[in-house]
């Protein structure tokens, strides 16, 4: 007996993804509002405004090739290790919107339709207390090498609890990064920059050093800053420790240092950085510690082989007493190609907090820990740095040479 067998087949429909070609002001600008404002506006480290459609419209291509390929907003945390409070908010629904709106034509919509417009703060976000400001402006040049120059500005001269800080550049553009420390006040201290003498350099502009292990501690030993206050790059927002219930102490009789990183970018200009402080009302629930684990200096235990794709530099920081790990912000210059953070407890157990597997030289970014994690006294954080210093590494000027420690890129 013949038996004859029906194959149900589902029917596929080609249908569009949204039934009308979203607009500007009803689908796009709420998207733009919580991923993108923040950086992209006037004023902040954003190449071009994304507040209005005129400001928008331009970009509309460009916006979809980076959220479609995730490069905006920037994030590289390994999202299978702890959650972050800044982490992007951006879906892959958003995105598709975004992409469909790009792809037909960028229509602007009914203005009705629009958001009400955040009341972004313009000048300083954290309405500071105190501003402390270089003495005098820094002479930035049109071309060539500013050597790495630390800056002393007056400190507080009495123990001081800060609840954020923010840092303000004169001139943004030339300003690469600042690092702010203490130094011990002393009647012979002079305000402004400190002189700091030409690097020997090669045709290429890196720095020329051999630095052994010894010279390497007395160095560390004999610059006599204390602490590490703030880390401020282009894009940074305020440290902010309010939301911690915390503070950060200076103490008095300290003067500020300001580590300033300065790149000429073709026209001579000057800078003079300010930063804003806000102030405890009284003795606050926790205080808050910045720490610094790096990489060692020397030639020794510091040499990136020509051509290595998967070089490793290690740390560690000991926790001699209880704590709470709340924020990261892992840094490397050219060859950086990833960084892994590792808590080991006293129990033997280990935790990983961030892993960062593909870095970007671009991005400094900071991860805000949505919840505090626990540490015990006598807990280890391990960091696990890897460079890359082979051909296949974008950023590598040049693969054919080993590369040592140095302050600038």
């Amino acid at each position: 007996m013949n038996r004859h067998f029906l194959a149900a087949w589902p029917l596929l429909l080609a249908t569009p993804l949204f039934a009308a070609t979203p607009t500007f002001h009803k689908d796009v600008e709420p998207i733009l509002q919580v991923n993108c404002q923040t950086c992209h506006r006037p004023g902040e480290a954003g190449p071009f405004s994304l507040l209005t459609y005129e400001t928008s419209r331009p970009w509309a291509k460009a916006i979809k090739t980076a959220v479609v390929a995730k490069k905006m907003p920037p994030w590289f945390a390994d999202p299978r290790y702890s959650h972050f409070a800044n982490a992007p908010k951006i879906t892959q629904t958003q995105i598709d919107i975004i992409s469909a709106w790009a792809d037909g034509g960028a229509p602007e919509g009914d203005k009705k339709d629009a958001p009400k417009p955040i009341a972004w703060p313009e000048g300083w976000q954290i309405k500071p207390d105190v501003v402390k400001t270089m003495v005098e402006p820094f002479p930035v040049p049109d071309k060539g090498i500013v050597e790495l120059t630390n800056v002393l500005i007056p400190g507080f001269e009495n123990d001081t609890w800060v609840t954020s800080m923010e840092v303000r550049p004169g001139a943004p553009a030339v300003v690469h990064h600042m690092v702010l420390s203490l130094r011990k006040h002393t009647a012979e201290t002079k305000y402004g920059p400190i002189p700091v003498a030409a690097k020997d350099r090669d045709a290429d502009g890196a720095q020329v050093r051999r630095v052994t292990r010894d010279a390497d501690s007395k160095a560390a030993a004999s610059n006599n800053f204390t602490g590490l206050l703030n880390v401020w790059v282009p894009g940074t927002p305020p440290m902010d420790f309010r939301h911690r219930e915390a503070a950060m102490l200076i103490p008095g009789g300290y003067d500020l240092v300001l580590g300033m990183h300065y790149t000429p970018v073709g026209k001579a200009t000057s800078d003079q950085t300010k930063i804003g402080f806000t102030i405890a009302k009284g003795e606050p629930k926790r205080q808050w510690v910045t720490m610094s684990p790096t990489s060692p200096h020397d030639e020794e235990r510091f040499r990136i082989p020509a051509g290595d794709a998967a070089w490793e530099s290690t740390t560690e920081v000991v926790f001699n007493e209880n704590a709470e790990l709340v924020w990261f912000m892992p840094h490397m210059h050219l060859r950086g190609k990833s960084m892994e953070y590792t808590l080991k407890y006293p129990t033997g157990e280990n935790q990983i907090v961030l892993n960062v597997p593909r870095y970007d030289f671009e991005w400094q970014l900071g991860y805000d820990l949505e919840k505090p994690i626990v540490v015990p006294k006598g807990s280890h954080l391990h960091v696990s740095a890897i460079y890359d210093n082979s051909a296949n590494n974008k950023f590598n000027p040049n693969p054919k040479i080993d590369v040592y420690w140095g302050d600038q890129t």
